[in-house]
């Protein structure tokens, strides 16, 4: 995934964890601050330019969040809040 409009999601039946895998792999190293600048960036530019939809956003937030721990999850929302307001 190089921005938010190639993200794919899940879809019925689909085993999505091979395209997880390579999206955590690329952020490996990076710490909490440069991931979520980085989510920021991208989604904001998506959202401006109209290629990314909340209901992307949205289905983003639904597949990434059951993977977080609550401290984490909590922070994905607010950042999930901020862009579907743009």
């Amino acid at each position: 995934m190089d921005d938010f409009a190639s993200y794919r999601g899940q879809t019925e039946g689909e085993d999505w964890t091979k395209e997880a895998q390579d999206i955590a792999s690329k952020y490996n190293g990076r710490n909490e601050g440069e991931l979520t600048r980085d989510i920021y960036a991208r989604a904001a530019e998506g959202k401006r330019n109209g290629t990314l939809t909340n209901e992307q956003i949205d289905l983003f937030y639904s597949q990434f969040a059951p993977m977080l721990d609550g401290a984490k999850r909590k922070k994905l929302k607010k950042l999930i809040e901020q862009l579907k307001s743009i």
